[in-house]
């Protein structure tokens, strides 16, 4: 007898669907499973017999063949199990049929025949409902996140035996709620009060804020440029809706979402120096998502960048100007999205106290140019605000000077937030000024003849790329937007250019001018 059951692969962020045959038919006893199954599809024979065993179901000794439809698309992970084990029973007559093919069915058995969570729940639902299914049912801990795809009605349940009841009569179990009401989205992070002195520094982290900027931190030992960036969460607007639920998709697909499984706040991630540019930018034989992707709508911070290996590095460059990674294989490409602002912190040289006025540097020209040649010049172009970190001054450590508070400061960066919302109505994938593409550029960045005079000069003296003239403009309008100004004048392009110190610094400007 032949048994159909509707499942689903995840390639990326998406869904492919998948039909999961099974024919038991008289002969020896033997299970086969065909259609480019990976290692662990193929270890859950074993699996799903004692499933279906302990649940109280009885394992047919008979001829089985299980086909994973289309054949050639790789299935890998567990989440076949359930799926299979149901098209066993319905194969072997111990299944009513008249509702499976309504529903798309994941999730990992245990031997007990209890469900386990799996991967990519959220996506497996989005997917069940662009195939027009009447439901999805899914392992009970990844209820919650399945629920959130509106459309679709989402059933968690506990065991084989409890999906089996349930075919019998669906009515019997209502589907779980929507609940994107609980995805009112907070920020986390230290508060900016804790640090001392820093107003430049200060400054900056309000001005990435506020236009989702990329940001250099450039400065000696103990000068508290790990320290700022890790507030920046702090002051970070909260997460939309629809920024919350692209964020909770990527951490699903990852099999990375929290307890709770939603994605409250903006991302920070800050992978070690040694991260490899496939853990950077997502790959793998069933790619996953990298750093940069786990980052989207959050910040990515990478804390002594000059110790990346520069191959890494420059993995940043086609994210940082597309806002997305493309990952090729030979049968199918894919893409994730990657919309996040970087933070770079460094040292200027080696020892650390090149541009230090209390500590003598002891590297050479040549210490100092290898040490930088892992910072290219196309990668530091697309690094809007590159600012010179110094220590504080004695009184600000000893006395405890601070600043405002995060909160304050979160104020001002809603509001500036808010101007470029309305900016941008027209343009659904553009939510800062940072993402504003050349025709965004002509439209808002106009500026008087004083401000070109200006900006003229600067990419004049300071040999800088049309790439670096842009961001100048798009730091310049977040200026603008903080100062509630709807023109850009002469002193917000001043300020913009004040955030570019590492052009006039030796040896880097050397190197890349």
């Amino acid at each position: 007898m032949l048994a159909c059951v509707r499942s689903a692969a995840l390639w990326g962020i998406d869904a492919l669907p998948v039909t999961v045959e099974v024919d038991v038919n008289v002969g020896l006893p033997q299970t086969t499973i065909v259609g480019l199954p990976d290692a662990s599809v193929q270890e859950s024979r074993e699996r799903i017999k004692a499933a279906i065993q302990n649940a109280g179901f009885v394992f047919p000794m008979r001829r089985i063949i299980i086909n994973l439809a289309p054949g050639d698309l790789k299935k890998g992970g567990p989440s076949f199990d359930l799926p299979i084990a149901l098209g066993v029973l319905a194969a072997s007559g111990q299944l009513e049929t008249r509702y499976l093919a309504d529903f798309l069915f994941t999730g990992e058995l245990s031997l007990d025949g209890s469900l386990r969570s799996v991967s990519g729940a959220m996506c497996l639902a989005l997917g069940a409902s662009q195939m027009g299914l009447a439901g999805i049912i899914v392992p009970r801990a990844n209820g919650p996140e399945a629920a959130l795809v509106e459309g679709i009605a989402t059933r968690a349940l506990a065991s084989l035996a409890e999906v089996v009841k349930f075919l019998q009569n669906p009515e019997r179990i209502a589907p779980l709620p929507g609940n994107t009401s609980a995805l009112i989205a907070r920020s986390e992070g230290p508060d900016l009060a804790e640090v001392r002195g820093q107003p430049l520094a200060r400054r900056a982290l309000e001005v990435a804020a506020s236009g989702g900027h990329n940001l250099l931190l450039l400065g000696p030992p103990g000068s508290g440029k790990t320290m700022l960036a890790r507030r920046l969460p702090g002051i970070l607007p909260a997460l939309s809706l629809d920024e919350a639920l692209e964020s909770t998709r990527i951490y699903s697909v990852a099999g990375l979402l929290p307890r709770d499984n939603l994605i409250r706040a903006r991302p920070f991630r800050a992978p070690h120096h040694s991260v490899s540019a496939a853990a950077l930018v997502g790959g793998g034989s069933y790619p996953k998502p990298g750093e940069v992707s786990l980052s989207h709508n959050g910040v990515l911070f990478l804390d002594e960048a000059t110790e990346f290996r520069r191959e890494v590095l420059e993995s940043l460059r086609q994210p940082l100007e597309e806002g997305e990674v493309l990952i090729a294989r030979a049968r199918q490409a894919l893409t994730f999205p990657a919309r996040f602002a970087v933070v770079l912190a460094a040292n200027p040289c080696p020892c650390g106290f090149y541009g230090d006025p209390f500590v003598v540097c002891r590297c050479s020209t040549l210490q100092r140019t290898r040490y930088w040649s892992r910072l290219s010049g196309p990668l530091l172009d697309r690094i809007d605000l590159q600012i010179f970190v110094g220590r504080p001054k004695p009184e600000e450590i000893i006395r405890s000077i601070t600043g405002e508070d995060s909160a304050t400061v979160q104020q001002r960066v809603n509001a500036a937030r808010s101007i470029q919302k309305q900016r941008f109505t027209t343009s659904p994938r553009v939510r800062c000024n940072a993402q504003m593409d050349s025709a965004g550029l002509r439209e808002f960045c106009r500026l008087d003849s004083a401000g070109l005079t200006l900006l003229e000069g600067a990419v004049r003296a300071l040999h800088l790329s049309a790439r670096s003239a842009d961001r100048i403009l798009k730091v310049a309008r977040t200026l603008a937007d903080l100062a509630d100004s709807s023109e850009i004048q002469t002193l917000h392009i001043a300020e913009a250019l004040q955030f570019r110190t590492l052009e006039r610094m030796q040896p880097v400007g050397a190197i890349n001018g």
